[in-house]
């Protein structure tokens, strides 16, 4: 079931602060608070559902448009050696916040990525690391 209380439900109505990097009237894609790598954003769409299983097949079309749009900013802005591009569905599988999304994680030569969801980025880093991405997308 749905919560239109959750976390992500909240940023899209903009009652909770995130720092953007694109926003269109289907998606909206934001620094991770909890990053595993410099440079980790979420893809989220503005549509109700809980996960993969729940979203409607074109909304899900949109929202992969999106992702790669924005996976090619952060590709531009941060220049990592890889990418991971994951989804993830239930709390088994390591969802942690009940509205579909995709992270794009860069990978860095040499870098171990974080753990998930742990420690908290600094505002001011994130604050940046939005700027160079929509910096990106600019272009």
């Amino acid at each position: 079931m749905y919560d239109d209380n959750n976390i992500f439900a909240k940023i899209i109505r903009g009652e909770m602060p995130a720092f953007k990097v694109f926003e269109d009237e289907r998606a909206v894609a934001f620094m991770d608070a909890m990053p595993q790598s410099e440079g980790h954003t979420l893809v989220v769409p503005k549509a109700r559902a809980r996960n993969f299983f729940d979203i409607e097949p074109a909304v899900l079309a949109e929202l992969i448009q999106a992702t790669q749009h924005v996976a090619r900013g952060v590709q531009k802005a941060f220049s990592p050696g890889g990418m991971r591009i994951v989804q993830f569905n239930e709390a088994v599988a390591g969802q942690t916040v009940f509205h579909i999304h995709f992270h794009i994680i860069p990978c860095y030569a040499g870098a171990e990525l974080r753990t998930h969801n742990r420690d908290w980025a600094d505002k001011a880093v994130l604050a940046e690391h939005a700027e160079r991405v929509r910096q990106a997308l600019a272009k």
